[in-house]
Order: C-alpha cells, then sequence, then structure tokens
C-alpha cells in the first residue's frame, strides 16, 4: 500500500478519473482531483461525487482543482494518477511537472502508448507504466456512471527503468482502492497488449454506433474485429514487446499464438462489459470531440503500414466521422468490410 501520508493528484477527472479519485477519498488517501471540464469542477466542489455503480452507489465529497488552478498549488504531489486522453499526455505532463515532488511519481493511468511520452517530460526516475480496463459514461457534472465497480475493474502498474524499481507499489497500493491490482515485470509488453484489446474493441464498435456487446451479434463485425486485434498483436511483436496476460489471465491462457486475440476479446466482454456499455470513443464522438483512434489503431498502421489494412480502413472511417461526413451507424458495416479489404 502507499505510504500514509503521501500528496496524491489525479489528473484528469473525467468517468474513470472521477471513480478512481472517489474511492482514494473515501479510503481516507489525501487526493485532488484536477479536471479541464469547468461545470464538473464545480459541481464536484459544491455537492461532491455521486458514482453510480449496477449494485451501489457512492457519495463523496472530493477536492477538486480547475487545470488553471495548478500554478497556485503550493505543495508538490507525492503521487500523480494521468488519467487524461492519450494525445493529451505531454502538454498534461508539463502542466504537473512544476508540482510533482522531485522523488514523486507520474503514472499513465490511460488508453494508448503514452509511457515513453511521460519519462521523456518528467524524466525516468519519476514515471511509472500503467494499463487500465474500467468502464465508466460521463454525462452530466458531478454524477458517474460506472459499469465496472472495483472488485471488476483491472490495472497493472510496472516500472519502465531500474529507476524505479521497487516502487511499483506506491502506485498499486493507491489503485488498490479503485479495482484489482497487478504488478508486472513487463509493462510495455502489458502496454501493447492492452493497445491490441483496444484496437480489436473500440474504435470498430464505435464506427456501428452500437453498444459494444451489440456488435457480437453480427458474426461477420466479429471477424472485422478479431482481424483488426491480430494486426496489431503483428505489430507489438514486429517491435520486441512479448505476449503478455493482461484482464487477469494467464500466461497459460494465452499459449496459443493463433487465439490471443480471440482470448482477450473474450475475456473482456465477459468480464468487463454490460449490455449497455459503449466504448469512449463512441462517447468523445456524441459529445463533438476528437477521439484516441490515432493512438490506438493509427499506431498500428505506422508499424506497419500497408500490412495493416483493417486498422487503416478503421483510421479512415474514424476521420470521416471525426469531420463530420459520417455518422457512427450500423450500415457502415459493409463500408468498413470493403475498405478492410474483408468485404
Amino acid at each position: 500500500m502507499a505510504a500514509d501520508g503521501k500528496r496524491v493528484a489525479v489528473l484528469g477527472a473525467g468517468a474513470n478519473g472521477a471513480g478512481v479519485g472517489a474511492e482514494l477519498a473515501a479510503a481516507g488517501v489525501d487526493v485532488t482531483l484536477i479536471e479541464q471540464w469547468p461545470a464538473h469542477v464545480e459541481k464536484m466542489r459544491a455537492d461532491g461525487l455521486r458514482i453510480e455503480m449496477p449494485d451501489r452507489v457512492l457519495e463523496q465529497s472530493v477536492t477538486a482543482l480547475h487545470l488553471c488552478e495548478v500554478a497556485e498549488v503550493k505543495q508538490p504531489f507525492d503521487v500523480v494518477l494521468m488519467l487524461m486522453k492519450a494525445y493529451d499526455t505531454r502538454w498534461a505532463a508539463e502542466l504537473i511537472k512544476p508540482v510533482l515532488a522531485g522523488d514523486g511519481l507520474l503514472a499513465g493511468v490511460q488508453n494508448g502508448f503514452t509511457a515513453g511520452v511521460i519519462a521523456d517530460v518528467v524524466g525516468a526516475e519519476r514515471a511509472i507504466g500503467c494499463v487500465i480496463e474500467c468502464s465508466a459514461m460521463l454525462e452530466e457534472p458531478g454524477v458517474v456512471e460506472r459499469h465496472t465497480p472495483p472488485e471488476s475493474s483491472w490495472f497493472a502498474v510496472g516500472s519502465l527503468s531500474d529507476a524505479t524499481a521497487g516502487r511499483e507499489s506506491e502506485v498499486a497500493g493507491l489503485l488498490d482502492h479503485a479495482g484489482r491490482t497487478e504488478i508486472v515485470a513487463d509493462i510495455r509488453s502489458a502496454k501493447w497488449m492492452k493497445l491490441v484489446s483496444n484496437a480489436t474493441t473500440l474504435v470498430t464498435t464505435a464506427i456501428l454506433g452500437e453498444p459494444m456487446l451489440a456488435s457480437l451479434k453480427h458474426e461477420a463485425m466479429r471477424g472485422l474485429m478479431i482481424a483488426s486485434g491480430k494486426e496489431a498483436l503483428a505489430a507489438g511483436l514486429a517491435q520486441g514487446y512479448e505476449i503478455q496476460p493482461i484482464l487477469g489471465l494467464t500466461a497459460s491462457d494465452l499459449a496459443d499464438r493463433d487465439s490471443v486475440v480471440e482470448k482477450l476479446l473474450d475475456t473482456l466482454y465477459a468480464g468487463f462489459v454490460l449490455p449497455t456499455t459503449t466504448t469512449t470513443i463512441l462517447h468523445d464522438w456524441s459529445k463533438g470531440r476528437r477521439s484516441e483512434v490515432d493512438d490506438i489503431n493509427g499506431a498500428v498502421v505506422a508499424e506497419l503500414g500497408e500490412e495493416a489494412p483493417v486498422n487503416r480502413a478503421v483510421v479512415e472511417m474514424a476521420h470521416r466521422i471525426e469531420r463530420g461526413e459520417l455518422e457512427p451507424r450500423i450500415s457502415n458495416y459493409a463500408e468498413l468490410a470493403e475498405l478492410a479489404g474483408l468485404g
């Protein structure tokens, strides 16, 4: 467990960040939530957070800051948990760097392959890698619909270099309050394995405009999703990353390389997804925001190029949606499959 008396910040108190922050506050951790949505910050200050889970509700008072108030922080934070969009990682790390203790830790609890960016900004001696599997929605200020409560959320924590070896528990101990947590030896490979899972599910299902489970009703769509994930797995292996168990799986569960992507997909859907769960990508699009497609499927294309036709098609259609040329809808499957060479 993290040592008592440490000052902790959650940088990015959106759906998942607010859920994690509320659990830390409820456990008595000295935690400050830092968020860029002004109305959400004001609601948290006035009424605290309401975290609605499938079997219970957590109502918790919290300390919340606007981004612009980071410059007013007087005492540095010992641990910062970053739950920002992957594309916001660099500027957010720069923002928090002046108020991160000299021996503090910044953990990127987020999607995308962001660990290297964080280490570049704050130094390898203050950077910790993290994988997150947690589902939540934030539609109105101060109220989070958390689909995966702590008992069904999962985190992995690991050192990026020898400089932080032995300090993983300082982050893992905090995340223990918000989910099941593992300390892993090869966090970079674990991060890429999560990218494989995300490349399989997040943008593909969002393009159809459906809840994640609904996509599995279309047999052809399942095949496209698995093809996307297999390209992502190949991209990781090409970079020297190894197949690592995530989501609570064991090495033996992933011993058959040909079935790794399907195993990840079935594990995700069986343990982390409710019938109404939609992806963070679709949430972004519904609010008129760009998504993390370039940090997920785009990372696969950047590595494999023409050898990643499915991910290229996913990126192309996602960009069209973000330009307002296309709406997420089920009928998009035919064009997506054709672009991917699966039609």
